[in-house]
């Protein structure tokens, strides 16, 4: 009898198992389009772009193109395994981890932040009475974690303990995330709380703080253990190594009509990119590949589903609080480290860019995601409008082996 249940038991593991294995080793469908590619051609030859990566997917099929160079005195092309600096699309990954706690109902977004640290239950906002005359006056509104997390709270774009002008500053500088929080709260806000928007870093570092209070963990360890080691997001980090570094999408600022000039560091990053003196920040800090970043932009496009087949958070999770506004009506679109519409309709997109010009959006209702990599240091972008119209000739497209059903009959 004893034999019949292992036997049983053994089937049922393997059977999940190969069902399992399937649903991984399930293929992306290449479009066998060039659309990117041709566009942004004659920029790459004339060296005003020296190199970049579009991805562009729809419903199964993806036209994935790396051109040009990640460096280009040395030649070495440009690819998905290339680490580069993403800037403020980390703010997603916060208000992933944000959204997960509130999944768990170990936090609400309406909660007070104070109600986490302390340090929060009283602000003072800087009123500017005429061109001579500042004045601080008690803050009336109660700051709430939804706040932090859409910028409408009222912090600066970065505490002063992370001025770029100042050698190690910048937002991976300065201070550890829960001294930034003690900061902030210790240093006048620019108006009431929830009454107007100002982006800010410092609001989303006050919204990973959280989290630390509430999962007694550093808030990168948290996003570590619970979205990007499950979604296999291996490249992915605060510290890149030396090894990663050397292959890493070098800077360039750009020039109208002439080839871009590289660029060794900007005030907001400084070298060493991995020493002492780097923390993680919320606000913009992480490390990533397109490979890496794509598992997480399909995991938010398949409403908390990674391509692995592994639930990051439900669907209903992602509907509600990520791919739509939680701000007032008035204050346009923005969600919890993402930028999102105001109402959610069947030509919705939500996602986020980082300073160096690096963008990923995705439709959950179509099923499709567009990103673009670079790492732009300043200047004009003369492809901009040829990528805008290869992206639209992409997803007009009605490609004959889209895999219609790719997304049904997962688990929520």
């Amino acid at each position: 009898m004893k034999r019949i249940v292992y036997v049983a038991m053994a089937l049922m593991l393997l059977v999940a198992a190969s069902g399992q294995s399937a649903y991984a080793q399930k293929k992306v469908t290449p479009s066998k389009t060039q659309y990117a590619r041709e566009a942004l051609a004659p920029y790459v030859e004339s060296g005003e772009l020296p190199g970049a990566i579009s991805i562009f997917y729809k419903d199964g099929v993806q036209e994935t193109c790396c051109i040009g160079y990640a460096d280009v005195e040395a030649k070495r092309r440009i690819g998905l395994d290339n680490v580069y600096m993403q800037c403020s699309q980390t703010k997603g990954f916060c208000g992933v981890t944000i959204a997960k706690l509130v999944e768990e109902g170990r936090i609400t977004l309406d909660d007070p932040v104070s109600k986490y640290l302390p340090e929060f239950a009283e602000l003072w906002v800087l009123e500017q009475k005429d061109d001579s005359t500042k004045v601080l006056h008690k803050a009336k509104n109660v700051l709430t974690i939804r706040m932090v997390m859409n910028h409408t709270g009222g912090f600066p774009f970065e505490i002063s303990a992370k001025r770029p002008d100042v050698r190690g500053g910048g937002w991976s500088g300065g201070a550890p995330i829960r001294q930034v929080a003690s900061i902030a709260a210790a240093s006048p806000i620019m108006f009431e709380p929830g009454t107007q928007v100002l982006y800010s870093n410092t609001g989303i570092d006050i919204g990973a703080a959280v989290v630390e209070v509430v999962t007694g963990m550093k808030w990168e360890q948290y996003l570590k253990q619970t979205v990007l080691d499950p979604l296999g997001m291996k490249s992915s980090w605060f510290w890149p190594t030396d090894k990663q570094l050397k292959k890493k999408i070098e800077l360039y600022a750009y020039q109208d009509n002439a080839p871009a000039v590289w660029v060794e560091e900007m005030d907001n990053q400084q070298r060493p990119y991995n020493d002492s003196h780097v923390f993680a920040s919320a606000g913009a800090g992480l490390w990533t590949t397109a490979a890496d970043q794509l598992k997480f932009y399909k995991m938010l496009m398949n409403l908390g589903l990674g391509d692995n087949g592994v639930r990051i958070l439900k669907e209903e999770t992602v509907k509600s609080i990520l791919a739509v506004s939680t701000r007032p009506a008035d204050m346009e679109g923005y969600s919890l480290g993402l930028t999102a519409p105001v109402k959610d309709a069947e030509d919705s997109w939500f996602g986020h860019g980082g300073a160096w010009a690096t963008q990923c959006s995705v439709n959950w209702h179509k099923k499709e995601l567009r990103m673009w990599v670079v790492q732009k240091a300043g200047g004009p972008e003369p492809w901009k409008n040829a990528r805008a119209k290869a992206a639209e000739t992409f997803f007009a497209q009605d490609f004959s082996n889209s895999t219609v059903d790719a997304y049904t009959g997962r688990t929520k």
